[in-house]
């Protein structure tokens, strides 16, 4: 699936995971509407920060104004499933934390059934000249294969799990019980091509961490571990 950027947009401002850091997010905005750069946020918008609706609230707006979208992140396609009412592992100051802050928030339920809409709608991966946008991880089909349509409202399997999980070890956890994640993906990006993914935060100096590949293309890691005791950061891209 190709990004149709729409006219008047100097380019791209390729935000990383969120995590409810609203003030850092409507930074991160006002500075790309300075630039004239369409917002691509790359998935993870709620849980662990401050101010999940803040967060829902700037994004939808950007929708709004044909100005910015995200793309579907594990934490998305889970805070839909709560919201419909479906049987979730809510971990405590994470996804147990947005809902509560909706709860909370006097625009609450009209954000919930924004978002129930926006997360279905939400691209997995999308292509931009010669850059991919992912959350999780890449794989060579993405580069032939459209997005499916209402990819947040389906069950994650296939490219869609790659895309919102990245890559994992079959039956291992590690000690915190989540699934071993590897990068053995990366090598699989063809030369020219540049990846920009979130989800696993692998910076060592809160800077955007670069990787590249044995086929000579390269991934950029832009989670910096916002909500979770980091920064916000992002990356832009001019036309």
């Amino acid at each position: 699936m190709r990004l149709d950027l729409p006219e008047g947009f100097a380019g791209i401002r390729v935000v990383g995971d969120v995590h409810g850091e609203a003030e850092a997010f409507r930074a991160a905005i006002a500075g790309a509407e300075a630039a004239r750069l369409f917002v691509l946020q790359i998935g993870d918008l709620t849980d662990h920060g401050p101010d999940s609706p803040g967060v829902l609230a700037a994004m939808l707006a950007l929708i709004d104004r044909r100005a910015g979208l995200f793309l579907l992140g594990n934490h998305d396609h889970k805070l839909r499933r709560a919201l419909l009412g479906q049987k979730v592992a809510a971990e405590a100051g994470g996804l147990d934390a947005t809902l509560a802050q909706l709860a909370r928030h006097p625009d609450g339920a009209a954000l919930a059934t924004r978002a129930i809409a926006a997360i279905a709608r939400a691209p997995a991966w999308l292509v931009w000249r010669d850059a991919l946008f992912v959350h999780g991880g890449f794989h060579p089909a993405m580069l032939t294969e459209p997005s499916p349509p209402e990819a947040g409202a389906r069950r994650p399997d296939g490219l869609v799990a790659r895309a919102l999980f990245g890559q994992t070890v079959k039956g291992a956890l590690t000690e915190a019980g989540y699934p071993v994640r590897v990068l053995d993906w990366v090598d699989h990006i063809p030369a020219g091509l540049t990846v920009y993914c979130g989800h696993d935060n692998r910076s060592s100096d809160g800077r955007p961490h670069i990787v590249g590949g044995a086929r000579g293309g390269r991934a950029v890691f832009l989670d910096t571990g916002a909500g979770k005791g980091g920064h916000l950061s992002w990356i832009d891209l001019a036309t």
